[in-house]
């Protein structure tokens, strides 16, 4: 039954029922919408995998060492449980 998978007339009856559901002056904008919600996901997919890899010779960003100082806002914070666990001195 599904051998040849989507043959051109399949299409032809999905495009028909969208027609008919949606309209012919809905669908334009919905295909506008969908373009524009895509190239937002590359983008955003792109930037992440462009954080993910720094440089050589550059510590990651938002990443601490277990002696780095914590602070926020010139507020130091207490160290954390797991911190206190590793063995790291304060």
């Amino acid at each position: 039954m599904l051998r040849n998978g989507l043959e051109p007339w399949h299409l032809l009856i999905v495009a028909v029922v969208l027609v008919v559901l949606f309209g012919s002056k809905k669908l334009p904008d919905t295909a506008r919408a969908l373009g524009k919600s895509m190239r937002i996901l590359k983008s955003e997919a792109k930037a992440m995998k462009d954080e993910n890899a720094p440089a050589a010779g550059q510590a990651p960003r938002g990443e601490m060492t277990a002696d780095a100082p914590r602070n926020t806002g010139g507020q130091t914070l207490p160290r954390t449980a797991a911190a206190d666990a590793s063995g790291t001195a304060h």
